[in-house]
């Protein structure tokens, strides 16, 4: 059992920055990949990015490639979403998740999901 607890939300002006945390429990958080996904207000919840066990593949939605990057601190149970250059598009509900693979997170497959954290992007 993972769970996952996500922070850093907030209102930003757009062009600005953000990082959102993700803290998961657990001894097994190394072996897992890590993932985002948001959903923004009457939409459906979409792929953000993806990240390996071992932090070599990375797969990104392509509305966020270039903007936004992908971390995660092994030692710490952590993974991070840096959202540079922020859209107010990109306004909406971001939830971490984790799976077995970061091609299978990038394909909607989710083992568990966090309870979510606000982001919104003013113009």
């Amino acid at each position: 059992q993972v769970q996952l607890v996500e922070s850093g939300g907030g209102l930003v002006q757009a062009g600005g920055s953000l990082r959102l945390s993700c803290a998961g429990s657990g001894r097994t958080f190394s072996t897992i990949a890590m993932g985002w996904f948001r959903q923004a207000p009457g939409k459906e919840r979409e792929f953000v990015g993806a990240l390996s066990s071992s932090g070599v593949v990375t797969y990104y939605a392509d509305t966020v490639k270039g903007r936004f990057t992908i971390a995660r601190d092994n030692a710490k149970n952590t993974v991070y979403l840096q959202m540079n250059n922020l859209k107010p598009e990109d306004t909406a509900v971001y939830y971490c998740a984790a799976g077995k693979s970061a091609s299978l997170l990038r394909s909607g497959v989710v083992d568990y999901w966090g309870q979510g954290t606000q982001v919104t992007v003013s113009s």
